[in-house]
């Protein structure tokens, strides 16, 4: 790993911590836009694969934000976005004071809210603004972000936002709003990928053309975006993850667990969520989400293109 080397002009510093397929694609973004960017990865390949592009590397979070204007987390929950910015190497202690961190993270909202209490007590600004958009848009700089926060949090965070983002919705100064909506996302887009699967397997098990049907169906009332986004990888038999079964397990969860502290029914997410653990049960996990249609397979004896009667999970 190269070391980090020192910010040798004015470029606002932006610290990226999390350089996977979102994270790398969000630090390209801010690298472009003439940020001076600083990445960390735990992974220490993705952090010289940044390096080797021209951006700066960093071996801890600490290491990264030494001097940051801005830092952006792009790690999978709350816990990991605790352990970012407090941890043993963790951001908020070498920050400088008035800087921003902004949490990309999908979360419970009341986690989002003590982080940002935490993190203001000691002089920082902190951004509830989780991604939407996946790795492509994250590349070119064209993500959705759902975020609230102070109006100094926006301020400062404006360049980054500005790299990163194709919409930015500005949703309140509470923390904790921004991890709102993105479960009202993730509920949406967890069930919507199920259904999706459960149709095209349906349709294979009725022996239609399933090329024709997908045409169809994304001309017709039934579509959604994760029909036509997520039906091609099961087309193709390719089931490399983009966003794994894994996520919505964890992301179904979340909103399982907020449902039930407000007595609030919710038999649709609830559904879903039993889907993907059995996915995941059934070793896909680590795979594409819509490995679903695999495991409908599995159940129903249907036949999908590169796939029999049994899951290919790892």
């Amino acid at each position: 790993m190269t070391p980090l080397a020192e910010n040798s002009g004015s470029a606002i510093v932006a610290a990226v911590i999390g350089l996977g397929s979102m994270g790398m694609g969000m630090a390209r973004s801010m690298k472009r836009a003439g940020l001076d960017v600083v990445g960390y990865d735990i992974t220490p390949a993705a952090v010289d694969r940044f390096v080797a592009e021209g951006g700066r590397g960093a071996a801890s979070p600490a290491d990264a934000a030494k001097g940051a204007d801005i830092v952006v987390s792009v790690v999978v929950n709350g816990a990991q976005t605790e352990a970012v910015l407090f941890g043993s190497k963790g951001v908020a202690a070498p920050m400088k004071r008035g800087a921003v961190f902004i949490s990309s993270a999908t979360m419970d909202p009341a986690i989002a809210r003590d982080l940002a209490a935490r993190a203001q007590a000691l002089g920082l600004h902190y951004l509830d603004a989780p991604i939407s958009g996946g790795a492509a848009r994250a590349a070119k700089g064209e993500l959705t972000i759902m975020a609230s926060g102070s109006r100094q949090a926006f301020d400062r965070a404006r360049p980054a936002l500005d790299a990163m983002a194709g919409k930015v919705y500005e949703l309140g100064e509470a923390a904790g709003t921004g991890a709102a909506f993105k479960m009202i996302n993730q509920l949406l887009a967890g069930v919507h990928i199920a259904a999706a699967c459960e149709a095209i397997t349906f349709a294979a098990k009725q022996g239609l053309d399933l090329d024709k049907v997908y045409e169809v169906i994304t001309a017709s009332a039934g579509n959604s975006w994760m029909f036509e986004n997520r039906v091609p990888h099961v087309l193709a038999g390719d089931y490399t993850p983009a966003s794994s079964i894994e996520i919505f397990v964890k992301d179904l969860g979340i909103v399982l667990d907020m449902a039930r502290s407000q007595r609030y029914p919710a038999p649709l997410a609830a559904a879903a969520l039993q889907m993907y653990l059995a996915a995941a049960g059934a070793g896909m996990g680590g795979d594409d989400d819509s490995s679903l249609a695999r495991l409908y397979a599995q159940l129903s004896g249907a036949q999908l293109p590169g796939f029999a009667k049994e899951p290919q999970g790892r």
